[in-house]
């Protein structure tokens, strides 16, 4: 059996971020992909722009920073949401593994960092923060496109609202294959309840 680090966090977290990457795809529509916040000014990415520069920033940083190369095309062949969906899925798991090996010598090297040097541990924080980063924009535009937004860490205002109101957390599907099998026949997310009367801010 395998001894955890003390960087298993870490890998842990990037474990449940790839997922997240997933699920948060899930929630767009096929004819979505297209969409941008503000149609007029293409510096703030589409939907498809969104995903390109997930899988190709995440094979970059991997390969350049942390020297893990998965010996894969980072886009698919077909520039597809279910397409994406299964490059990432499959890219991810591989770095997965590989991060799974290391041990805590690994993680506490010292790695290029564009000008800097910093930890493989610093640097696989700075990945999941960029990651996040760009989820919480994606997660705006599925409210600007009016899709159901299903959790994504905990409860949302679509399903039921605050924490305190004892609101569920409700993920659009309960497993990676389920999401990678449902997405690929059409879709077959969780349902989510009917809109609620109370409050979705904290503010009295």
């Amino acid at each position: 059996m395998r001894r955890l680090t003390t960087y298993q966090f870490l890998i842990d977290t990037y474990g449940t971020e790839r997922l997240k990457v997933l699920s948060m795809w899930s929630m767009f529509e096929d004819e979505d992909i297209g969409f941008r916040p503000n149609p007029e000014d293409d510096r703030g990415r589409s939907v498809l722009e969104q995903m390109v520069h997930q899988c190709v920033s995440e094979d970059l940083w991997f390969r350049n920073i942390l020297g893990i190369d998965v010996q894969s095309p980072p886009l698919p062949e077909t520039e597809s949401r279910v397409g994406f969906m299964n490059r990432y899925r499959e890219d991810s798991r591989k770095r997965l593994d590989v991060l799974k090996s290391k041990d805590e010598t690994w993680w506490e090297d010292e790695a290029s960092f564009f000008e800097t040097k910093r930890s493989r541990a610093w640097v696989m924080v700075r990945r999941i923060a960029h990651t996040s980063h760009h989820r919480g924009q994606q997660a705006a535009m599925v409210r600007m496109i009016n899709r159901p937004l299903h959790s994504n860490y905990g409860p949302t205002a679509v399903t039921g609202g605050l924490m305190q109101d004892k609101a569920p957390t409700i993920y659009a599907y309960g497993s990676e294959e389920e999401l990678i099998c449902g997405e690929g026949a059409g879709g077959a997310k969780s349902s989510l309840p009917d809109r609620g009367s109370k409050p979705v801010t904290e503010h009295a």
